[in-house]
């Protein structure tokens, strides 16, 4: 028998043991029912009966009475009125007759109210004239006994009914009674069935398990030799082959397990002495546990040391870079650091080297933090090329200038004097070639300004600005530009000063609001704003153009980079140009936008202390 059975069987047996219950119960209510019911429609309606003939026979007498004392016409209505209500009611009376002794009341009532009515009528119909008034004697002797008589009969069916609801009432107590008393005892009986059943269940399913967590504990302890009894061909049963087939596997992986660790240790160490770049593994006390052939020849440590882990400030020179360790053991996250932040410069003398860093943490079991690890790639030969690219590209801007200055004057001359002169086809020449100029003009200018700051040739004049004269200077030098595109220039710039080079900022913020100004249309909005995080204060510059593909936004600050379907005339240095001024202020740019949604640029700069 599967253990699926076994647990069904077992619950068949409690709903069977809660039926019984619940069905005995039902039954005891219904005895319950029927007792209340006879209580109330066997005797109730005889009882309220038997009441309302004895109030509306004392009524009738109470007009036999007015008639007696003279007011003949009230008490014979009073009389009439009341006679039919006792023959109402005693005709549901009649109707219910259910117990013995009633029958015979019930006739008795009806022969002597007869009687009662029939002197009544002896009594109006002797009367010849409204001015004669019968005695009173007439009443006591002739009218007044069979008043008794009737009032009595009706007493004793109300005597009679209230005797047969009171001993309804003990029948129904007892019925009760014995209601309670039976469905205790069975649901006694039931539970006691079904707590002992369940316990046997419950022991005869638990006792493997039991079983199989011991054995859990042996082989976590390093006992791989543990069987569990296969007793029953079950659920249990396959799970108990399972596991000792499971046992037999683990004492094998546990005997190969050693070897293959070393082996896999050699091999991590051969793959880490075989890589350039450097590699420094610190555990949470900023203890260098690890490092590799190139990253002790990078941080000078020598081949052969040993002994004690060295720690982090003892063999990292850069400050940057030990912040950054730091951070990352402390937070227990990987810095997400800008990638023109990630250079170092070690080494002493004339040539000191440069490389690319990259900090990781590492996690253990339970995604605990065991410690980070720091990449060091050299970077010196890619940082001289870049330099002699920059040179090259200075020093062909620089000479490609003078003769751009020569041949744009003289098509400006040729344009002022002779022009007039030429036909429309050779003006339109003459005027491309003068627009070509001074496109290549502004593209020389362009890079001979971008060299000058890649090379760290850019001098800053750093003050204390605020960033609301920033905005209004922008403002003013757009003023009439904006005006001719009805475009609103909103400025939002609380009060905040920053460490900058106004000029150059004022430049970067220029160079954005222009490339707005190119793609909004007629009637939009451009929006400078600023506001604090933390030492550095956010500038943004948000339009509601036709924003940048996704796909662009990474590379928009590229040299060169422009957005296809979206020329606007521009050299495509403007944004590198932007990132390299606010690099040197030691802030970063990005952009957030979505097409069809406008754009957001934003920098950062150094709050003034």
């Amino acid at each position: 028998m599967t253990l699926k059975k076994k647990i069904l069987i077992g619950y068949g047996v409690v709903f069977a043991l809660l039926g019984l219950v619940v069905a005995w119960s039902v039954t005891n209510l219904v005895s319950l029912g029927k007792a209340s019911d006879a209580i109330l429609s066997e005797n109730y309606r005889s009882i309220l009966a038997a009441e309302n003939m004895i109030d509306a026979l004392e009524r009738q007498d109470s007009g036999i009475l007015l008639l007696f004392l003279g007011d003949a016409e009230q008490g014979v209505s009073q009389f009439r009125d009341n006679e039919a209500l006792f023959l109402e009611w005693f005709a549901r009376a009649k109707d219910n007759i259910t117990i013995p002794g009633e029958k015979e009341l019930v006739e008795s009532i009806e022969k002597d109210f007869s009687a009662y009515r029939r002197q009544f009528s002896m009594l109006t119909d002797q009367r010849p004239s409204q001015a004669v008034v019968p005695s009173l004697s007439v009443y006591q002797n002739d009218v007044h006994p069979f008043f008794l008589k009737v009032r009595e009969d009706c007493v004793n069916l109300r005597h009679l009914n209230e005797e047969t609801m009171y001993t309804a009432s003990l029948k129904a107590g007892r019925v009760a009674s014995y209601a309670f008393w039976s469905t205790v005892l069975v649901a006694s009986a039931a539970f006691i069935v079904a707590l002992v059943f369940s316990l046997m269940l419950s022991k005869r399913i638990t006792r493997p398990l039991d079983r199989f967590v011991d054995a859990a504990r042996r082989i976590s302890s390093g006992d791989y030799t543990v069987k569990v009894p296969v007793e029953s061909g079950d659920e249990l049963g396959v799970l108990a082959e399972e596991f000792n087939r499971m046992a037999i596997q683990l004492g094998r992986f546990h005997e190969m397990n050693i070897d293959q660790i070393i082996s896999e240790k050699n091999k991590g160490e051969a793959i880490l002495a075989s890589i350039e770049d450097g590699l420094v593994v610190f555990d949470t006390t900023l203890r260098a546990t690890s490092l590799n052939t190139a990253a002790r020849r990078i941080l000078g440590l020598g081949l052969s040391e040993s002994g004690v882990a060295p720690e982090c400030d003892e063999i990292i020179p850069e400050g940057q870079v030990r912040d950054l360790v730091r951070k990352a053991v402390d937070t227990g996250r990987t810095p997400n650091i800008p990638d023109e932040q990630r250079v170092a410069t070690f080494g002493n003398g004339d040539r000191p080297r440069h490389y690319l860093f990259s900090v990781t943490v590492i996690r253990g079991r339970e995604k605990a933090l065991s410690g980070a690890v720091l990449l060091l790639r050299d970077i010196t030969r890619m940082k001289e090329i870049e330099r002699l690219k920059n040179d090259f590209v200075m020093a062909a801007s620089h000479e490609l200038r003078t003769p751009l200055t020569s041949m744009g004057m003289s098509i400006d001359l040729l344009l002022e004097h002779v022009a007039q002169k030429l036909e429309e086809k050779d003006r339109d020449l003459l005027q491309a070639a003068h627009e070509e100029v001074q496109r290549m003009k502004a593209l020389v200018s362009d890079l001979l300004d971008l060299s000058r700051i890649e090379a760290g040739r850019i001098e800053l004049e750093f003050d204390r600005v605020p960033v609301s004269t920033l905005f209004e200077h922008v403002h003013a030098v757009f003023k009439g530009q904006l005006e001719r595109k009805a475009i609103h220039l909103v400025l939002n710039a609380p009060r905040i000063n920053v460490r900058a080079d106004a000029n150059k900022i004022t430049w970067v913020l220029s160079n954005l609001v222009s490339n707005a100004m190119r793609y909004v249309n007629e009637g939009g909005t451009i929006e400078l704003a600023a506001s604090m995080a933390g030492p550095y204060a956010h500038l943004t510059v948000k339009d509601d153009g036709p924003g940048i593909p996704q796909e662009y936004q990474t590379k928009i600050f590229q040299k060169f980079v422009q957005v296809k379907g979206q020329d606007a005339g521009g050299t495509g240095l403007g944004l590198a140009i932007c990132k390299e001024i606010v690099r040197a202020h030691g802030g970063s740019i990005w952009v957030e936008s979505a097409a069809g949604s406008g754009s957001t640029f934003t920098f950062t700069l150094p709050v003034a202390q």
